[in-house]
């Protein structure tokens, strides 16, 4: 017998599939990527340097960026590598999911979101949960493969594949860009060129750590 939510599950993945992602109905989500979880979390720094990318894609787009941070008190402030300087909010928050009150009524009211690309920390537990409560928010998720991780490696791959089961989309960052630059004759294309030079090493690295065993 086949479990009571098989048909919400198929119709999100057929939803994500087949959608196509426009930056003026696009949010990054930056999830708790703070200071004390640096030494604790399995690549930190390559999981630091996908999400500074980002962030650079989206200020490029005028995508909205939302941060949340958890528990600032205990666990520090977003790390100084990643430039949030032009985030919409920058969210405390106690809950796991980063869909706090505030920020669903960023994404709903404000900007009428439709697609969310996801990155940060943990995957099995704040990525995870943040996906789950987009997803039965009617919004489409990309999360970023080589922008999430865990304490654990193994829980990432875990994760990730839960999440796509659920409907999300698992792609890279570059993957990302060149989706939402649609065509060589962009405006936006000799930014992305010039960002893809700029990141080829850290890209490689980010890749290399969190990406190589997905499908295996």
């Amino acid at each position: 017998m086949l479990p009571n939510n098989t048909s919400n599950l198929i119709k999100n993945s057929v939803r994500c599939l087949s959608s196509s992602i426009n930056p003026a109905t696009t949010a990054v989500f930056i999830c708790d990527i703070q200071d004390k979880f640096k030494d604790y979390i399995y690549g930190f720094n390559n999981m630091v340097n996908t999400a500074s990318k980002m962030c650079k894609i989206a200020n490029q787009f005028e995508i909205p960026i939302i941060v949340t941070e958890q528990n600032p008190k205990a666990f520090g402030k977003t790390v100084k590598e990643i430039d949030i300087s032009k985030a919409v909010i920058v969210q405390e928050k106690s809950k796991f999911s980063m869909l706090t009150p505030e920020i669903k009524e960023l994404i709903h009211n404000r900007f009428k979101t439709k697609s969310v690309v996801l990155c940060g920390l943990e995957s099995h537990v704040c990525i995870l949960q943040t996906t789950l409560d987009l997803l039965n928010e009617g919004v489409d998720v990309y999360i970023l493969a080589d922008g999430v991780s865990s304490i654990n490696q193994a829980e990432i791959d875990l994760a990730r594949k839960r999440c796509m089961m659920s409907g999300a989309s698992i792609t890279s960052t570059e993957s990302l860009l060149f989706q939402l630059l649609g065509d060589a004759k962009s405006p936006h294309f000799k930014f992305a060129n010039k960002l893809i030079k700029e990141y080829k090493d850290a890209t490689r690295d980010a890749m290399n750590c969190f990406v190589r065993d997905l499908y295996k």
